[in-house]
């Protein structure tokens, strides 16, 4: 959601203009509007608390909307707020590695799930913040509210763990 011609980009910062102006119906929009983005950014870091992180991600927003300063900011500070949520909504999963299924299991995306739930809240968000939204390394490190350093290194340390329990 980074083009600025985007007609569902535009439209979210016009609901979030009117929503902080007081307008209610734009908030219910808005709202609505946001909530397959967020469950995207959720879902993958969270795994089964996925819908939870969601609903408490879209009550931030609810909440916060008047502290956001710029609405064409909009999608990175919704994107922070259900990063956020979403490792604080993650349940540690115990699980070994020689758990993982093999490579050659014909239901590839749930094989990947299945390692992606290995992993650390932290080290899924980092990876799904790089790897499936595309961020540079500055955003990642911004919306998960650390030094670009420590996203760079925590980043590098997910990518080995994710390798390792995929090649287990």
């Amino acid at each position: 959601m980074s083009s600025a011609a985007d007609p569902a980009r535009e439209r979210g910062v016009a609901l979030a203009r009117a929503a902080r102006r007081g307008d209610t119906l734009a908030l219910h929009d808005l709202l609505d509007h946001l909530t397959p983005y967020i469950a995207r950014v959720c879902r993958p870091i969270a795994l089964d608390d996925g819908p939870d992180a969601t609903q408490e991600a879209l009550v931030a927003v609810f909440t916060r909307l008047r502290s956001l300063r710029d609405p064409e900011a909009l999608y990175g500070w919704v994107r922070t707020i259900a990063v956020r949520e979403a490792i604080r909504a993650s349940r540690p999963r115990p699980a070994e590695l020689s758990d993982v299924p093999e490579r050659g299991d014909p239901q590839l995306a749930s094989d990947i799930d299945d390692v992606l739930a290995r992993l650390s809240p932290h080290h899924r968000a980092v990876l799904v913040l790089r790897d499936v939204e595309g961020l540079d390394e500055e955003s990642t490190a911004a919306a998960l509210g650390i030094p670009a350093g420590t996203a760079k290194s925590r980043l590098h340390r997910a990518r080995q763990s994710f390798r390792k329990a995929w090649s287990a």
